[in-house]
């Protein structure tokens, strides 16, 4: 028991900034992954085990919302499983960077399936409307399309943006994480969406729900990337 509260203590300390995160991962998917990564640390399991494994929880719960009717106990299936899957997906990072095992090839691995689970998410989601819901108007398809739209282009720009300020800001520290920031962030955060299926067994609620996590991710793309655009135009200019 004492080394695995040491190797949670260890993975603690390598933990990455809080700046920037939302509520729901800086104070459940980073705690849960990190005990998932302690774990995993004394079976041996590799980072890249941890990410294959958190993909084995999250297609096919993808694929079941495409394939099977909602109902209570599959909504809430699928809910725990994407978040599990989720979950895996901190923990891999966790433990490659307590090992120092981080390596090219498994950051690559990582970011390819989180590339497949965000298009991926919105399809199923597409089907699973047109297969089982009864919308309040064929309108109601196109949201799927502009969803996945506003979560890809924040989630690869985001991931730009940080690798063109880190050719700049390489070594400088990051200041203090807000509370009310990682608070304003939630409906942005994939596991608010992963909530969000514990409700696919009530389609009006789902649709609800799902609708306005669209709205949040349009207005905060636009937000984002004119935040992320000021930024990098900012340090490119010469210091006076």
């Amino acid at each position: 028991m004492a080394e695995f509260a040491e190797v949670l203590r260890q993975l603690s300390a390598a933990q990455k900034p809080a700046k920037g995160v939302s509520a729901y991962s800086r104070f459940v998917n980073r705690p849960a992954g990190r005990v998932m990564a302690a774990l995993a640390a004394r079976i041996g399991a590799t980072p890249n085990q941890l990410t294959l494994l958190g993909a084995l929880f999250t297609f096919p719960a993808l694929a079941a919302v495409a394939l099977l009717r909602p109902g209570p106990v599959m909504s809430v299936c699928v809910g725990v499983a994407l978040a599990v899957g989720f979950a895996l997906d901190a923990a891999d990072g966790q433990l490659a960077r307590s090992q120092r095992s981080a390596s090219l090839s498994g950051e690559w691995l990582d970011h390819v399936l989180d590339c497949v689970r965000v298009v991926l998410l919105h399809l199923v989601v597409l089907v699973a409307f047109y297969r089982f819901f009864v919308l309040p108007s064929p309108l109601f398809l196109l949201a799927p399309m502009v969803f996945q739209l506003a979560a890809v282009v924040i989630f690869f720009a985001g991931i730009l943006t940080q690798q063109l300020k880190g050719r700049v800001t390489a070594g400088r520290g990051g200041g203090p994480a807000s509370a009310w920031g990682s608070v304003l962030l939630l409906p942005v955060d994939y596991g608010t969406t992963c909530v969000c299926f514990l409700f696919l067994g009530s389609p009006d609620r789902f649709l609800v729900l799902y609708c306005g996590l669209l709205v949040a991710h349009v207005l905060f793309m636009v937000a984002f990337l004119a935040k992320w655009f000021r930024e990098l135009h900012e340090l490119q200019r010469p210091a006076q």
